[in-house]
Formats: structure tokens, C-alpha cells, sequence
């Protein structure tokens, strides 16, 4: 009897080991304590919402950083489509029609811009704003050769335009890449909080930063 029960004990320690080895590891995104930058492990599991499938659609279509969509639509609306600014930007990318919205309109070809009814559709926000993302980085930032700077530039570039952001270093878009392009990540975001002209931007790098790393970190 005792045998019998010491038998049965060494089985079910042995089933308990091996479904503990298959039990699938939790898949995340973690961030590199040296540079910040997200490693992208076997998946990333964010927390859901309404426009999880639009906002994929959107980072795969434009080869944009969909944790960045996702920080930049916390930040701007909290994930709220109908919010309008008092400056008119509208929806959950904060689009002002006028801009942004003409921009990427004019990028895919398109004459005009977008309505208010537009700019209220979730699909529609998040691909005109993931659009302008790309028009930043592809054409107003090119040249920028560190990963890390070109994610902070982007970011303030959203808010305030490529424009101010460059003036800050030198009137001429050329000069004004080459010492961005002297600087370290640290350095730049540095700069940004010390010489940018417009109070809102630093804050707004600020917070999107610390949404990155959140959704980078915890899911």
C-alpha cells in the first residue's frame, strides 16, 4: 500500500513539472535601461480598447511605433473620439483640419481637408494622425540618425511643428540637423525642456515619454 501511494505521489509530481514547462510565457515589451528604447519581445499585450484594430491598422500601414499611437492618443483625449480643443483639434489625435489634416491629405494625393465628421471617426482620426507621424519623421525630420532622437523630436514636432522645433538649433533646416545630430538622446531632450520656445512642448514630451515607458514597461 505504501509502495502504491509513493508511486501515485511521483506521478503527480512529475504531471505538475510538466505543465508547469509548457505554460506559455507571458509575452511583453520591456525597455533598454541604457537608451530607453522599447525591445520588442514575442508580442505586445496593451490594454484594451475600443480602437485596438484601427490603431494596428494604422502603425502597420505607415511603419509607425503603434506604442507611440497609443501614448500620443493617451495623452491628447485620453482615448476619448469626441473631444474638440479650444483650438479646434478634434478627436482622439487631437487633428486640426487645417494642418495636420491638410497634410495628410496632400500626402496621399488628396485635395482639401477633412471635416469635423471626419476627424470624429475613430479609423479616420487615427489614420490622418498616424499619417502626419510619418510625413514628420519621412520628410520634415529626415536625416535625424539616432532612433531615440527622432522618437523625441517626432513627439515635439506633433505638438508644435518640425519648424520650431529646428529653429531652436539653427534657421537653416540642414545646420539644424547636423547638430541635432551632435547630441545625445539625453542632450536633445535636454535642449528641448531648456530652449524650446513654447512652454506646452516640453510638458507635452514630458508626458508622452512617460506614457511610452509605461505602456512599454507594463505591458
Amino acid at each position: 500500500m505504501k509502495k502504491m501511494i509513493s508511486s501515485a505521489f511521483v506521478l503527480l509530481l512529475l504531471a505538475g513539472c510538466s505543465s508547469t514547462s509548457e505554460r506559455p510565457v507571458k509575452k511583453q515589451r520591456m525597455l533598454d535601461n541604457t537608451n530607453q528604447q522599447p525591445i520588442t519581445t514575442q508580442n505586445t499585450a496593451f490594454p484594451r480598447t475600443p480602437f485596438d484594430e484601427f490603431i494596428r491598422e494604422s502603425a502597420s500601414r505607415y511603419s509607425v511605433d503603434e506604442t507611440l499611437i497609443r501614448a500620443i492618443i493617451e495623452v491628447e483625449s485620453n482615448f476619448r473620439p469626441e473631444v474638440v480643443s479650444k483650438s479646434n483639434a478634434i478627436g482622439l489625435m487631437q487633428i486640426k483640419a487645417s494642418t495636420a489634416g491638410r497634410d495628410a491629405y496632400r500626402y496621399h494625393g488628396k485635395s482639401g481637408e477633412p471635416t469635423s465628421g471626419d476627424l470624429k471617426d475613430p479609423r479616420k482620426n487615427i489614420d490622418i494622425g498616424t499619417t502626419y507621424i510619418r510625413i514628420l519623421k519621412e520628410q520634415h525630420l529626415a536625416g535625424i540618425n539616432h532612433p531615440q532622437t527622432m522618437y523625441y523630436a517626432t513627439v515635439v514636432a506633433y505638438v508644435n511643428g518640425a519648424g520650431a522645433l529646428l529653429r531652436t538649433f539653427d534657421n537653416d533646416k540642414g545646420r539644424a540637423i547636423a547638430m541635432i545630430n551632435n547630441l545625445s538622446p539625453e542632450e536633445f531632450y535636454q535642449h528641448v525642456q531648456a530652449k524650446h520656445p513654447a512652454s506646452q512642448a516640453p510638458r507635452y514630451l514630458w508626458k508622452v515619454k512617460n506614457a511610452y515607458n509605461a505602456l512599454a514597461v507594463s505591458y
